[in-house]
């Protein structure tokens, strides 16, 4: 018996031209969720559904920029009018521009920064609401990151994002529990992707990494289990929650 079946469910997972993203919308196809895969440029998820599909999946592409609301409301508009429901949101578009000294921050990098990691969730949350409730429920599954729980060197606006992104996912779990609605979020460690190459490659990262509990980088598919089980049934009295996946590394 799969447990975590998603048969007739609808899942939209924005960020998902490659990464966790692309990972977590595999996942979902391969448990029977169509999947509507977003990015900023249509080629990379249309590369990734056309994937799925060739699996025997269900995916559909659409370009779509996670921080823009001009943006997000025609996507919703069209979810509505494709499919009439939506079951699953996963919030795991983001952005870091700075890498560097938090005094040193410019204004534009710090407002970009803001509106893909937490601008672009809230509301992509609060056009998947009624969506969710219509239907008799939801969930939604936010992507945030240990850096809200310990702050990353270099990373001050990035780590602020993220753990406004667990605000926010308590928030939407209390405010929309009793429509049927969940929201939880997924902590990741250092996950090995191109977003995180930079921190990956650096020397003192790799030999902080090799003395975690799991001496090793995160793969994006070790992120995929936790989001199944969270938007699943087994799921069903778990929410405003956080689930930390980073081998060990908040445990000091």
């Amino acid at each position: 018996m799969n447990q975590f079946d998603l048969k007739g469910k609808v899942a939209l997972v924005n960020g998902a031209s490659r990464g966790i993203g692309e990972a977590i919308a595999r996942g979902l196809a391969a448990s029977g969720a169509h999947v509507v895969l977003t990015s900023r440029r249509l080629e990379g998820v249309q590369e990734v559904a056309d994937s799925i599909i060739g699996s025997g999946g269900r995916a559909t592409p659409y370009a779509c920029h996670a921080g823009r609301m001009e943006e997000i409301n025609r996507l919703f508009d069209f979810v509505n009018s494709e499919f009439g429901r939506l079951d699953i949101l996963i919030n795991n578009a983001a952005t870091n521009p700075h890498y560097g000294p938090a005094s040193e921050l410019s204004p534009g990098a710090f407002d970009k920064t803001v509106e893909v990691n937490l601008k672009g969730p809230y509301f992509m949350s609060s056009a998947a609401v009624p969506l969710m409730a219509k239907s008799g429920g939801g969930s939604i599954v936010n992507i945030a990151s240990i850096a809200a729980l310990i702050p990353l060197p270099g990373q001050a606006v990035y780590s602020m994002t993220k753990a406004g992104l667990i605000s926010l996912t308590r928030s939407f779990a209390k405010e929309y529990g009793q429509q049927g609605i969940r929201a939880n979020a997924v902590l990741p460690g250092v996950v090995k992707t191109r977003f995180a190459s930079a921190l990956v490659e650096d020397p003192a990262i790799q030999k902080w990494l090799s003395r975690l509990p799991v001496p090793r980088a995160g793969q994006p598919e070790d992120m995929v289990a936790g989001v199944l089980f969270l938007v699943s049934e087994q799921a069903a009295y778990t929410t405003g929650t956080t689930l930390v996946m980073d081998g060990g590394a908040t445990l000091g």
